[in-house]
């Protein structure tokens, strides 16, 4: 048995009618990008989601970092396990995001377990098998106290029905909105709990892949991972969890956890449309600064990268622009000698940053902190 959807109230379906049109204004906005940029702004959503995600995991990665690490750099000062589990993440997470347009797709305990293969494959052990659904218990550790189990899984013997179950109701349209369904999906597969590890995340990767498939937005502009691993939001995200009582109880009203999934939904849209705002002020800044020096145009990605996320590397920009490996550390050194960049580091490890002479009015936009409203509370 899963838990049943629950009817909306007339508050979330004002709170859903508003998620709808920030969203179809977003792909408004995201259609009437540069191409250029809107492909940093994919790439940076998609790594403050895996950073994100891996967080509330114990495995904490900068999202700048994880940008370098799906970039190609080797030389980032992550330890071994954390790039491992980042790589990992963002494998499995390229994966759904092609799936959004897939005509033949559906549902089943064999794609799970492969997602699941993609995310826990390096842990393989015979106590914790990755791919195949968990062989005894399992239990969640309270945060305050690693010694109580917050949350203890069905019995191992009732998983592949339950699974079986849940493949069943994702192939089958019961006439919820997507959004709801993609909550909902999310609770029905962390609370099954059906591997040995690796639940938290692929429940929220299930999520995600549901709003991929449902084809309004790019994935990345429509999921919540980032949004659930800002520090208090996991608190709320852990204590929502936890509401469903220490095992599972499917036969109960989940009204809260919709509620908490629509403010959720709702932030991240307010969150989005923030970065896409400041990015194209920050962008126009910086091209007024590059026709006033006299710098090519080129140079400006560079200088945003530093602005919006306070370094680059000569990889990155390198992919970013098309160009040589001569032509980027050109381009460097020609901004490091004028001062607009710092070097820091040395050979492969060499990023850069502001320098003394970067224009002070984009770091200034960029730095500007944005104000998010509680869609319940409007």
């Amino acid at each position: 048995m899963l838990y049943p959807t629950p009817a909306l109230t007339s508050a979330d379906e004002s709170v859903l009618s508003e998620i709808e049109r920030m969203r179809e204004a977003l792909r408004h906005q995201v259609r009437g990008t540069p191409a250029k940029r809107t492909e940093g702004l994919r790439k940076h959503l998609t790594a403050d989601a895996v950073a994100a995600s891996n967080s509330i995991e114990g495995f904490k990665v900068a999202t700048v970092d994880v940008e370098d690490l799906m970039e190609g750099e080797r030389d980032v000062e992550v330890s071994e396990e954390n790039r491992e589990e980042t790589l990992a993440y963002q494998r499995m997470m390229t994966y759904i995001q092609t799936l959004h347009d897939v005509e033949d797709f559906r549902y089943s305990k064999g794609l799970l377990n492969a997602l699941h293969w993609m995310l826990q494959g390096h842990r393989h052990t015979p106590r914790k098998p990755a791919g195949q659904w968990r062989r005894g218990p399992v239990y969640v550790a309270d945060a305050r106290d690693p010694s109580i189990a917050a949350y203890t899984g069905p019995d191992a013997d009732t998983v592949p029905g339950l699974m079986e179950e849940l493949a069943d109701w994702l192939n089958t349209d019961n006439g919820a909105h997507p959004l709801i369904r993609a909550a909902m999906a999310h609770l029905h597969l962390v609370s099954i709990h059906p591997w040995a590890d690796g639940n938290g995340r692929m429940s929220r990767s299930l999520q995600t892949l549901m709003i991929a498939r449902e084809g309004v937005l790019a994935p990345e502009f429509s999921a919540v991972e980032a949004w659930l691993g800002r520090p208090g939001n996991t608190w709320e995200y852990y204590r929502e969890l936890t509401r469903r009582g220490a095992h599972y109880v499917p036969d109960q009203d989940v009204s809260d956890w919709i509620r908490f999934n629509l403010t959720a939904y709702h932030q991240q849209a307010q969150t989005v449309r923030g970065r896409i705002d400041r990015a194209g002020k920050v962008w126009r800044a910086l091209s007024r600064f590059a026709e006033r020096t006299g710098r090519d145009e080129r140079s400006i990605t560079a200088l945003h990268d530093v602005a919006m996320a306070g370094r680059v590397r000569r990889l990155r920009y390198e992919h970013a622009e098309s160009l040589s490996l001569q032509q980027a550390q050109r381009d460097l050194r020609d901004l490091v000698a004028a001062e607009v960049l710092a070097s820091v580091g040395r050979t492969r490890a060499r990023y850069y940053t502001a320098g003394p002479r970067f224009p002070e009015e984009a770091l200034e936009i960029a730095n500007t902190p944005m104000t998010l409203t509680d869609p319940y509370a409007i």
